[in-house]
């Protein structure tokens, strides 16, 4: 399978990723921990059916020593006993800031609260902008039926 279009080659495409990247970057000299980073991108990459995500956040996390019973249960963490409940708190409020067309409110105030009882305001702002800029990559990938599958760790550093 080819993707609709080449991101990488498209010349406004490319331009946009060196920003998102960039916007990465910042992310991920963050105090949010990267264990949390890698668990919010892959549970987002989930909920967006965003098959290149989901590939390449499980792979890195997986090459940064994350568990692969931890990484399989991601879908089903409210049912998990392996996450910390600053994780659950995290991946609650990537669920809800990703699925804001299918709640009436957005991000609840019990999710935000929960989520402010484990991070700080630096971390908070960490988390909401990972939040946004999965979603902008899984959408971009999701658009142009970017294939999955031969994903590389670390093959963007």
């Amino acid at each position: 399978m080819d993707a609709r279009l080449n991101l990488f080659t498209n010349a406004t495409a490319g331009k946009f990723l060196k920003h998102l990247v960039s916007a990465g970057r910042v992310l991920s000299d963050s105090a949010l921990p990267a264990a949390t980073q890698e668990l919010v991108k892959l549970r987002a990459s989930q909920i967006n059916g965003c098959g290149f995500c989901t590939d390449m956040h499980t792979k890195d996390a997986l090459a940064a020593g994350e568990s692969p019973v931890r990484l399989s249960l991601v879908a089903a963490w409210r049912e998990a006993t392996v996450f910390t409940e600053a994780e659950r708190a995290a991946l609650e409020l990537a669920e809800q800031g990703t699925r804001t067309a299918d709640a009436s409110g957005g991000v609840t105030d019990q999710a935000w609260a929960n989520a402010a009882k484990h991070y700080d305001e630096e971390q908070l702002g960490a988390l909401v902008s990972l939040i946004a800029l999965i979603n902008a990559f899984n959408r971009m990938n999701v658009v142009v039926q970017q294939p999955a599958g031969d994903y590389q760790p670390g093959q963007f550093a």
